[in-house]
């Protein structure tokens, strides 16, 4: 059995799979700025944080962005670069109503009572 096919096969899956875990932070630990920093930096853009944790070395936000949508973000720990972020669908109970938050609170009519209960349910006679 020649061995050299399987060896250049391995090594590269392992080179192909180091490539693409390239997303994680790199910055050395002794260059990070504090997250209290990185708090301040973004409650002065207008941001409301909830939580700041380290995940595969980055600064891991969650929160509530300047218009008010949830958001995750990831920031670099020594720059505070950011580096990814993802809006969070928080409304999607009411789309399968056909209304935003907004359009219920400006007509004040909300279809499901604080009980579950919907309001305006057709109702069924069966013969």
């Amino acid at each position: 059995m020649n061995i050299k096919p399987l060896v250049i096969t391995f090594s590269l899956l392992l080179m192909s799979g180091s490539a693409l875990a390239d997303d994680d932070c790199d910055d050395p630990i002794a260059g990070w700025q504090p997250r209290e920093s990185l708090r301040q930096k973004l409650e002065a853009e207008g941001w409301k944080v909830f939580r700041i944790k380290v995940d595969d070395g980055c600064y891991e936000v969650k929160g509530r962005d300047p218009n008010g949508h949830r958001v995750e973000a990831e920031y670099s720990p020594a720059t505070f670069e950011l580096r990814e972020m993802e809006r969070e669908d928080d409304d999607h109970d009411d789309d399968r109503h056909g209304k935003s938050r907004n359009d219920n609170a400006s007509t004040n009519e909300d279809p499901v009572s604080p009980r579950g209960i919907v309001k305006g349910r057709p109702t069924v006679t069966v013969e």
